[in-house]
């Protein structure tokens, strides 16, 4: 079978019709159409079938798309071994994570993994939600789902604690919370419901307590803004405040409230120098801070 054919046929999977194909592949639509109908006649059955905003995988599609991607698969694992005969990690890695985790926490931290493998080239794509991100075009993924499958690796998750924060100029206005159930009485800012429960632990302050948020918004980002703003109180991580002296943490002695963070990569990239340098290198620096 066709490698290139099937190159153009994974193209098309991933990006949903042809136009972004072309654009991808940097070659027209026709010859797009042509290499799929080829590759249908050559296998004597259709591949997509079409839908209001492109195509959609048949049932024999599927099937071949799961071969395709166990084959890209392999040729990553060839790739990665031999990239290894060299004696010091090398070579592209690609990374994927949250877009407030990549921001202000991940790539702060990169010059240092950097300066100690200048050989690695990083590439690090960030989501604007958790969630099971795809390890289809990534080698390693930082999340707070934990995503172990038969073909899927992880480091020993580790806890990123949620600390309580308030503004000086709110604490000023409303005075600073002395018990947890102090809280029922002030504004607090919560997290909107694009998570699932189980991950929504950004709204631990609402949780028992007949509580109704002040505000709600949908990024840590944002709760931060607010909570910088003055409007109310939040539960954030410690990145996102870092020194900021604008911003108090306030019952410091509660029991704390974590989300687990986990460091997944496909098996089949397991021992590979750059994803166990990284692995280590990551993992190294959240145990250092404590979480």
């Amino acid at each position: 079978m066709d490698w290139d054919k099937l190159r153009v046929f994974h193209a098309v999977t991933l990006a949903g019709n042809f136009t972004k194909a072309s654009e991808i592949l940097n070659i027209s639509q026709s010859a797009i159409g042509r290499q799929i109908s080829i590759l249908e006649r050559d296998l004597g059955a259709p591949l997509f079938k079409r839908v209001a905003r492109g195509v959609v995988l048949t049932e024999a599609g599927q099937t071949l798309q799961n071969t395709v991607l166990r084959v890209a698969a392999k040729l990553d694992g060839v790739q990665g071994t031999l990239m290894d005969l060299k004696t010091q990690p090398w070579g592209p890695l690609h990374i994927v994570t949250t877009l407030s985790f990549g921001s202000l926490w991940v790539a702060p931290r990169l010059q240092e993994f950097l300066d100690q493998y200048p050989d690695v080239q990083v590439t690090l794509t960030l989501r604007e939600e958790e969630g099971a991100f795809p390890l289809q075009d990534a080698d390693i993924a930082i999340t707070s789902f934990p995503l172990m499958t038969s073909d899927l690796l992880q480091a020993p998750p580790l806890a990123t604690r949620f600390r309580i924060y308030a503004s000086r100029a709110y604490l000023q206005q409303y005075g600073t919370p002395e018990t947890f159930e102090d809280l029922d009485h002030h504004r607090l800012i919560g997290f909107g419901e694009s998570l699932p429960p189980r991950e929504n632990v950004f709204n631990w302050l609402l949780k028992g307590q007949r509580r109704v948020p002040y505000l709600v918004a949908n990024s840590g980002q944002a709760l931060f803004g607010a909570v910088k703003a003055g409007i109310g109180i939040a539960a954030l991580h410690r990145y996102f405040v870092q020194d900021d002296p604008d911003i108090v943490e306030i019952l410091p002695h509660h029991p704390p409230v974590a989300l687990m963070r986990h460091v997944v990569y496909p098996a089949h990239l397991s021992g590979q120098q750059r994803i166990e340098a990284f692995v280590t290198f990551i993992t190294n620096k959240m145990k250092e801070e404590k979480w």
